[in-house]
């Protein structure tokens, strides 16, 4: 006799009487537990989508964190529990933790956009606040949103992943703890200030900070004098729900993915993990020690993607490059949510691809150089790191484009939003319904209206929930206390043109969603009217057979001579089909 495992979406009927086990979807038939070994591990996005690359202000410290939650059970009446209005968070983030508005709304906001929106959700937002005509109009929209309670307080606790600390950064330590160092570091893209692709890093932070976080959880009556939990402390059922905001796991060797709350309650787990059926709640004590003995690092992280991820050829090796092109993905063997593609050291090429590979994914571009990247799908989230003298177009990022230590590159999307950190001289063309974040370290960034687009983009943007209103590409938000007149500016219109993406698909997108800037149009529509002036005065000119077979020659070189000045040649050169289809967008 074997345990048979089954998932709540089976159509075979739940085997046991247990209704917590049941509504888990995970029942025990008979057999030998030795075939079963649950595994926990911390999600990606939560740290991922959810961790903004920055410091965390002060008061996020578990000491203002446990009095927030103390605050918020104490006005369950007033929306704060189990719900958290943005009011309600506002008054608590600005008079209590002293936070001015803008950065509260910030993590509210960026908590909202990851738990609380599915795509119609997002374009229904997007409807409502481009429809405000007033100031009064935006507060009673926002007003109407609320957030899980206890989730967003495990929200703001890991936002101190990013935290710096003097003592670990003068010793040369990793904060929260001393680890080993990723085996390939140009992919996964370690660094002191920026843990949010690092998955042992998650694993660190969840494992030595994982009794703040069950504080957290508690009822005020279930914590000590001094704040603290006992070993007789109870985490409610309701509270542990939350957990699943941070964790995830499986019994089944990975083939299936289920929340932890479902493995907490599946009937073989409740006695170790200390569940009570008659309380109806979890002692802390053995549910943490549950917790830490099937804590393991992430099986669909970046380190497994690197590790066992399939190659993808999507582009070719160089001759004379000391770099091979590396690109991989998890999708063949992982489920969905979960998806990875990694990408680096493509080098003075053109890579083109609209691919199911693509759709949804967490994508990272890493030291690429001298390139034109296409990913002309639906994407999840994108990270663009330590390239250069690039361009890169993309689909639509449906959560957060980031780009760091990047110089000269030039990124083209349409996102829910854009941050930047460590970046020299890059330029946006934007489409975002949030104002573009400039952290630490940015130089010369330069923002422009979005400007191009392809056969497919607005069914692309309807799959991820992302309108053409509102639209914030020109009103950045500085996080940090540089000059601002060094860090960042407007493009003129006079240096504005329109960008084609040459390569044909089936779809209905005709031109740039939502149009130009008036002023940006206008710029746009004078320099055509220049072309046709200059193009009738040379027909005008009655030039002979010769005449124009000359000029036609000089037109011609001055093109050549422009394209190299601007090292655009090797770009038209890559474009040219090879026969193996590599350089086909579909794929």
């Amino acid at each position: 006799m074997a345990l048979r495992y089954v998932t709540s979406s089976s159509a075979a009927e739940p085997e046991t009487s247990d209704a917590a086990a049941a509504g888990a979807g995970l029942v025990l038939v008979s057999g030998a537990m030795d075939a079963y070994k649950v595994q926990v591990w911390a999600r990606t996005e939560p740290f991922l989508i959810g961790a903004l690359p920055f410091p965390p202000p002060a008061k996020f410290s578990m000491h203002y964190l446990r009095k927030m939650a103390t605050y918020v059970r104490a006005r369950s009446a007033e929306g704060c529990y189990p719900r958290l209005r943005w009011p309600m968070w506002r008054h608590i983030a600005c008079g209590k933790l002293q936070l001015a508005e803008d950065t509260a709304w910030l993590y509210y906001e960026a908590f909202h956009c990851l738990t609380e929106r599915s795509a119609h959700k997002s374009l229904e937002w997007a409807e409502c606040v481009s429809s405000c005509s007033s100031v009064g109009e935006y507060e009673e929209v926002r007003s109407t949103l609320s957030v899980d309670t206890l989730q967003f307080l495990l929200f703001l606790y890991i936002q101190q992943i990013n935290k710096v600390s003097l003592r670990t950064s003068l010793i040369g330590d990793e904060w929260p703890s001393p680890r080993a160092r990723s085996p390939t570091p140009d992919l996964s893209g370690q660094s002191h200030f920026h843990k949010n692709w690092d998955d042992d890093g998650h694993h660190a932070f969840i494992h030595h900070h994982l009794p703040y976080l069950l504080e957290l959880l508690l009822d005020p009556d279930q914590l000590t004098k001094s704040s603290h939990s006992s070993p007789y402390s109870l985490l409610s059922l309701d509270a542990a729900h939350a957990l699943s905001f941070l964790l995830e796991g499986t019994v089944d060797k990975n083939r299936t993915i289920h929340s932890f709350i479902d493995l907490a309650l599946w009937h073989p787990m409740q006695t170790l993990c200390g569940y009570s059926k008659t309380s109806e709640a979890f002692s802390i004590k053995k549910l943490q020690a549950w917790i830490k003995e099937c804590f393991v690092v992430n099986p669909f992280g970046i380190s497994a993607c690197i590790e066992s991820g399939r190659k993808l050829s999507w582009a070719q090796q160089i001759d004379g490059s000391h770099r091979k092109a590396k690109i991989v993905c998890n999708v063949y063997k992982v489920p969905h949510g979960n998806r990875m593609v990694l990408m680096s050291y493509i080098h003075k090429q053109t890579l083109a691809k609209s691919s199911e590979t693509l759709v949804e994914a967490h994508v990272k571009i890493a030291h690429c150089n001298e390139s034109y990247i296409y990913l002309l799908s639906p994407l999840r989230c994108v990270t663009i790191e330590k390239c250069r003298n690039s361009t890169i177009i993309l689909g639509p990022v449906q959560t957060v484009l980031h780009v760091q230590m990047c110089d000269h590159v030039k990124v083209i999307s349409v996102c829910q939003r854009l941050s930047l950190l460590s970046t020299t001289s890059c330029t946006f063309h934007i489409l975002t319904p949030t104002r573009p974040l400039l952290f630490s370290g940015n130089q010369s960034a330069v923002f422009a209206p979005f400007h191009t687009h392809y056969a497919m983009l607005e069914d692309h943007m309807g799959q991820t929930g992302l309108a053409t209103l509102p639209n914030y590409w020109d009103r950045p938000h500085l996080l940090s206390t540089e000059n601002d007149g060094q860090v960042w500016k407007l493009m003129s219109p006079r240096e504005f043109y329109s960008f084609v993406i040459p390569f044909e698909m089936e779809g209905d997108t005709a031109e740039i969603p939502g149009g130009l800037p008036p002023v940006f149009q206008k710029s746009m529509d004078q320099r055509q009217q220049k072309v046709l002036m200059w193009q009738t005065a040379v027909k005008e000119a009655k030039l002979s057979r010769d005449q124009r077979n000359h000029f036609q020659a000089l037109v011609e070189q001055k093109f050549n001579e422009w394209l190299i000045k601007t090292e655009n040649r090797h770009q038209l050169d890559s474009l040219v089909p090879k026969s193996d289809g590599t350089k086909e967008v579909a794929g």
